[in-house]
């Protein structure tokens, strides 16, 4: 089927999924993701979350249970149009060999000039282009390896937004980055989430904290569902990991 107009409601009916038969990563997983929210997929490593978040562009099919994209099946939906409607941030951020307006224009070939500046300056990146001799036309190298961490991150969020999805899937970095550098992307990723469907998959938990629900998840199974708050007084293993990560005096 054509996809018209995406509002962004996922639904997650009892999906199973295992990459060998038998040996299953989600069980029985069913949630609703409503159009415009920020879900943060969080729970120990092995946990499920980014299995689970790769099943919607559909790098995976459920192999139990299905999964629901403005009440239609993922399944009957062109897999061009469907991913044409998410976008990607990944923590390991892909850039090719060329400059970095070819990166950029991958994401939407007919974008302009104008709107390649607006979605670096969205990004918090025109001002380290500017800074380069070449800016725009700068050569990033074989994966990008004449930039930073923090700059390739800023070119993915610059793309996100030239793609301008109403589906974000966001992979968060783990990597250390300079804190000059993590609250220019976590600035950026904010205004990128705005009116959007976006789920993230979370490892550090002080990215998500102002998230519309947290799922957690343990074993492929969904274990709890709710606002940081309440996960926190419920005391179950999101309040867990929050205090291995931050201790008990941070509970604010």
């Amino acid at each position: 089927k054509e996809l018209p107009k995406v509002d962004g409601r996922i639904i997650f009916q009892d999906v199973d999924f295992g990459y060998d038969p038998g040996k299953y990563v989600l069980k029985g997983v069913s949630l609703q993701i409503e159009p415009g929210q920020t879900v943060a997929f969080v729970g120990p490593s092995g946990s499920g979350k980014s299995t689970l978040a790769n099943l919607v562009p559909r790098f995976y099919d459920p192999t139990g249970g299905r999964i629901l994209l403005d009440g239609e099946d993922l399944r009957d939906l062109k897999l061009q149009d469907l991913r044409r409607n998410i976008g990607i941030v990944n923590q390991d951020t892909i850039l090719f060999s060329g400059t970095i307006r070819e990166n950029l224009l991958l994401a939407n070939p007919l974008a302009s000039g104008q709107d390649i500046i607006e979605a670096l300056k969205a990004a918090n990146a025109l001002e380290f282009i500017d800074e380069l001799k070449e800016g725009l036309w700068t050569e990033v190298g074989e994966r990008g390896i004449n930039l930073s961490g923090g700059q390739k991150q800023r070119i993915a969020i610059a793309r996100a937004f030239l793609k301008n999805p109403k589906i974000l899937i966001l992979d968060e970095a783990t990597s250390a980055l300079d804190s000059r550098s993590e609250r220019l992307i976590q600035e950026a990723l904010d205004h990128l989430l705005q009116d959007r469907t976006a789920i993230v998959i979370a490892h550090r938990l002080s990215t998500i904290l102002t998230s519309d629900i947290i799922i957690t998840l343990d074993r492929g199974h969904v274990v709890e569902i709710g606002s940081h708050h309440s996960l926190l007084e419920q005391g179950g293993l999101y309040a867990q990991l929050f205090e291995e990560q931050f201790g008990v005096a941070n509970r604010d």
